[in-house]
């Protein structure tokens, strides 16, 4: 088969499965790409998904049960596909539930991505995410955000926090380039699987990789800049709010090499 599917616990999922999640906010989700049928970092995504049910439902589902999940979507698609796998519970928003509540895994598959050609000018805004270290739903803020540096002529909106610190984009992480080594930004964000993916096999390259505070004063100071997520290890930025940034190739090349560099499994 070669379609698109929407899978809830591993089978079709029907209208009346669906309906119930029709702008639902309390669930959390990986997405990843697929290339012939195996993923990157597939560790980083089964950790991701645990880590986040215990934080919102204080349970989680068992590897296994998502792998097989992941796996009947994944073989029902073409070869090279997205995928989205969304955790949540039919008892809703707006309720009590213990850790006795059912979880549900919902997943759907598109068309492959590989995200923006770049470079990319982001505006600053000052922004920090509501339970930072989830990927969760129904953050209506990321996509107002974006539409509103767009409207500003820019093609995104990076945050900075209440401290002055540069954390993340919408939907991407920052990396910087300081001419020697890979600088991570510390502040409150989500860590992405691709970044994980992208920290270890810098690791195994011998990059030096360095995490600090950067606030917007920094900038200047910085040989480059990328933003990254599920699509891409690396687009460049060329501005973040009035500060031009250097393109650095060679920067977003070593970041792809490094995400190359991880091995695509099966679920």
């Amino acid at each position: 088969m070669s379609s698109f599917v929407v899978h809830r616990g591993g089978c079709t999922a029907r209208a009346g499965d669906l309906a119930p999640l029709a702008f639902a906010g309390y669930a959390h989700f990986t997405a990843m790409q697929v290339r012939g049928g195996r993923v990157r970092g597939l560790d980083l995504h089964l950790e991701r998904l645990r880590s986040a049910s215990v934080t919102l439902f204080g349970q989680a589902l068992p590897d296994d049960r998502v792998r097989a999940c992941l796996r009947a979507a994944t073989q029902a698609g073409p070869a090279d596909h997205s995928l989205t796998a969304t955790v949540y519970s039919p008892t809703g928003e707006f309720t009590v539930a213990g850790a006795d509540a059912r979880l549900e895994l919902l997943v759907r598959t598109g068309p492959a991505a590989s995200g923006p050609r770049g470079p990319l000018a982001l505006a600053t805004v000052e922004h920090e995410r509501f339970l930072p270290t989830v990927k969760h739903v129904g953050e209506v803020a990321k996509t107002y955000l974006l539409r509103q540096a767009v409207e500003q002529g820019f093609d995104d909106a990076a945050f900075v926090d209440r401290r002055g610190r540069l954390s993340e984009a919408t939907i991407w992480n920052l990396a910087f380039w300081d001419g020697t080594a890979v600088v991570w930004p510390e502040a409150g964000m989500l860590a992405g699987v691709t970044m994980g993916i992208v920290r270890r096999r810098l690791g195994s390259l011998g990059v030096p990789q360095r995490v600090r505070e950067v606030t917007p004063a920094d900038l200047p100071a910085l040989a480059g800049a990328v933003v990254m997520n599920s699509w891409t290890p690396g687009v460049a930025v060329r501005r973040i709010g009035s500060v031009s940034l250097p393109e650095a190739p060679s920067f977003a090349e070593l970041l792809h090499r490094a995400y190359e560099a991880e091995p695509l499994v099966s679920p």
